[in-house]
């Protein structure tokens, strides 16, 4: 189904088909503007979906899939209630047969993305975009099929082995409505079409086969990608009934804490990129040619791996990346809070129950992740036997492939949560709200020498660049992509000399949609990406990576977009994965350098006017345009660079050389009050949330901190401290000092 009505903000069930709805095309989301435009004000409600449908002409089956749902669902068919669903990015499943009784039938489907404590995300710094912005399907099999309602997933599994004793492709089928006489046919073929391996067995609801392959072709990531077809057929007197097929890959592979990734016996140190699924103007709603070309785009930057983050993608980027050879790190939204209430941790066990039942036969899906900076909103009694029996679950459902944790910086080094998972990765921005970039290899080197026997990653590392913004003389929290690029120039290097890193994952690929957001004068987005939201532009960051890791011979020169420039010399830097660049200006040589990667030419005389400059070598080349100016051009400078009131000015006109001690008066606020008491209080908040933000280097919004509301400051004060590093003690002291000037007594909840 390609086409219905809809209704926003809507929550009565219609008795016939609504006309006057606003008509809609799948895939779509009502949030595709305002959930990309700042003010973290978009719409949060439930809205409704009609369409009628035919009764299909089967004497089989019928089965409802949609594919998305973001965040809940409910399904109705002529007025009666099919389904309901709580999670926004899997797919979900029922059997319709019955219910479809008229000529034509009157599907209903209401959507909601309000927040709901027992359904995560229940707080992330992205858009939770509504809607349904996959597909709607009906599905006809005969009455004898393959399961179609495994946790939404088809009832086939594939599980390839390969040991000492052989290689072979694990195949069950779990099968509805079987006859006595029926048999159960598995099939293996190459890419030719050869078949390489086979079984038939008597049938019944379910069905197995060891199928022993020959000579095995080893899918050997981004290398040979390669891929065979497994087929499953339901055979009745020789007859196919029912059939499935997918495509799989032969693949061993383990996290060595020493070495790093190794792939089918060979060392394959995984660097790659995370991605999130929105684009500009289109929220969620994407078209199967836009996930192939996120997938090609993070090819082309050199990638073997990419973390999809933080839930489950669409199939058609799975099958991508399949095709592609990418590691694929797959997880579910369990992020930032856990939450305390009924129902929530049932949620996180069945999102993970999907991902895994309806991706299980990806050969490129290697790690599940459990869950990404969990204790942002403090540690709770449950939080490690969740995430305990979370893990448990996952190792029960899938024996091969591994599961990680993304843990951010503050979550101390021995915690026990870092003790649960086959592998642990981090999520550093050292260099970027706090510290310096050379701070995160000290950090991964502490790590690693305390913990030698604990595969460690980089599950997150970024620093935020918008187009508009340059600077000759970069500084951190500037927004430049001069500073950028300084950023991820230090971070491949870093990450080349430590080939024990289980996983790299740049963050991200992809400006992505964050509402609450106001960064870098750019309202409602994550500039934290290599290519821009539209995909149209690639930052200069993006070649550092290319220089790295493709071999696609390139040449680029950077600051393209700085093409006003003043003063009488001028430096210009380039990146290429070839040894040689020679830089002609306006189509005299320049220099010749011999370099890795990183080619810098300095004290380029520049006179007055426009000038070529081409770099190139043999017939590789990239050239650029600059105009010389009298005076430096504003408009390339973010003028909130240097005033970037939420992050460190509120200490500023605070005495921080007389630090008072604790104290805590009954009748005023402390750092003893829980987040939402301190929150209802005006007073209270004026004062809260701009230190907080000051604390942890970025900018913190009510909404974010609501979520943290049943903790004290107290509590949340080691996650802080440790967030800030050096002083934190003393500011923390110094926001207890100020919150008890304010009376409990002036107001509140």
């Amino acid at each position: 189904m390609r086409a219905g009505n809809s209704k926003k903000d809507c929550a009565e069930l219609p008795k016939r088909f609504p006309r006057r709805w606003e008509s809609i095309s799948l895939p779509h989301t009502w949030n595709a503007m305002d959930g990309q435009d700042g003010g973290s004000d978009y719409f949060r409600g439930k809205c409704a979906y009609a369409v009628r449908i035919p009764k299909q002409k089967t004497d089989g089956r019928v089965w409802l899939e949609i594919e998305a749902a973001s965040m809940t669902a409910e399904v109705y068919i002529n007025g009666k209630e099919v389904m309901r669903h709580e999670g926004g990015y899997s797919a979900f499943r029922a059997d319709v047969t019955q219910m479809l009784n008229k000529r034509k039938n009157l599907l209903c489907i209401f959507v909601d993305n309000s927040n709901n404590e027992a359904v995560y995300p229940q707080l992330a710094d992205f858009t939770f975009f509504g809607g349904l912005y996959r597909g709607v399907n009906l599905i006809t099999v005969p009455e004898s099929h393959f399961m179609l309602n495994r946790y939404g997933a088809d009832g086939f599994l594939c599980t390839p082995i390969s040991d000492e004793i052989d290689t072979r492709i694990k195949a069950e089928a779990w099968l509805e409505n079987v006859k006595g006489s029926d048999t159960g046919y598995f099939s293996v073929t190459d890419r030719d079409g050869v078949v390489v391996a086979q079984s038939e067995n008597a049938a019944s609801e379910y069905v197995s086969a060891q199928l022993h392959i020959q000579q095995p072709h080893f899918w050997q990531g981004v290398d040979d990608p390669y891929l065979y077809t497994a087929t499953a057929r339901l055979l009745r007197r020789g007859a196919v009934i029912d059939e499935i097929s997918v495509k799989t890959g032969i693949r061993t592979f383990s996290a060595d804490s020493q070495k790093g990734f190794i792939l089918n016996g060979k060392l394959t140190p995984l660097r790659g990129v995370s991605r999130h699924q929105d684009r500009e103007d289109k929220g969620y709603a994407l078209s199967e040619q836009d996930h192939l070309e996120d997938a090609a785009l993070i090819r082309e930057v050199g990638a073997n791996t990419v973390r999809l983050a933080h839930y489950q993608h669409s199939q058609a980027f799975y099958d991508e990346c399949d095709r592609l050879g990418l590691v694929v790190w797959a997880e579910i939204p369990l992020i930032s809070v856990m939450s305390a209430a009924k129902g929530a941790h049932e949620n996180s066990l069945r999102q993970m129950k999907e991902l895994i039942s309806q991706n299980y036969n990806h050969p490129s899906i290697c790690v599940w992740g459990i869950a990404n900076e969990i204790t942002l909103g403090g540690e709770g009694a449950q939080t490690e036997a969740n995430l305990r029996e979370l893990n448990q679950m996952v190792h029960d459902m899938d024996s091969v492939r591994l599961t990680a944790i993304a843990q951010f910086t503050a979550y101390p080094m021995d915690g026990p949560l870092n003790q649960i998972t086959d592998v642990v990765s981090y999520n550093h921005y050292l260099g970027w709200y706090v510290g310096e970039f050379e701070d995160n290899e000290k950090c991964l080197d502490v790590f690693h020498e305390k913990y030698p026997n604990r595969p460690l990653g980089l599950s997150e590392y970024g620093c935020e660049a918008v187009l508009t913004w340059h600077s000759d003389t970069p500084k951190r929290k500037d927004y430049t992509e001069e500073y950028q690029a300084l950023y991820h120039e230090h971070m491949a290097w870093i990450i080349s000399e430590r080939p024990w890193l289980w996983a790299t994952h740049v963050w991200n690929m992809f400006d992505f949609a964050a509402d609450s957001r106001d960064e870098g004068g750019v309202k409602g987005r994550n500039n934290k990406g290599l290519v821009t939201m539209d995909r149209r532009t690639k930052k200069d960051a993006f070649y550092i990576y290319k220089a790295w890791w493709s071999s696609e011979p390139f040449i680029h020169i950077c600051g393209r977009r700085y093409a006003e420039r003043s003063g009488s010399t001028l430096s210009l830097k380039g990146y290429s994965n070839q040894p040689e660049v020679a830089l002609y200006m306006d189509g005299s040589l320049v220099e010749k350098k011999t370099a890795e990667r990183i080619f810098i030419f300095e004290n380029i005389p520049f006179s007055a006017g426009s000038h070529t400059f081409m770099a190139k070598y043999r017939d590789i080349e990239d050239s650029i345009v600059l105009t010389r100016v009298e005076e430096e051009n504003p408009a390339y400078h973010f003028v909130g660079a240097d005033e970037d009131g939420t992050v460190a000015n509120w200490f500023e006109d605070k005495d921080m050389e007389e630090i008072p001690d604790m104290s805590f008066e009954s009748g005023c606020f402390s750092i003893k009050d829980t987040i939402g008491d301190i929150l209802c209080h005006a007073e209270a908040k004026e004062v809260f949330i701009p230190a907080v933000s000051a604390l942890v280097g970025m900018k913190i919004d009510e909404e974010m901190l609501a979520a943290m509301r049943t903790k004290t400051v107290e509590d949340m004060s080691g996650t802080f401290g440790a967030m800030i590093g050096a002083g934190a003690e003393d500011k923390i002291a110094l926001l207890n000092a100020q919150l008890q000037k304010v009376s409990k007594r002036s107001g509140g909840c």
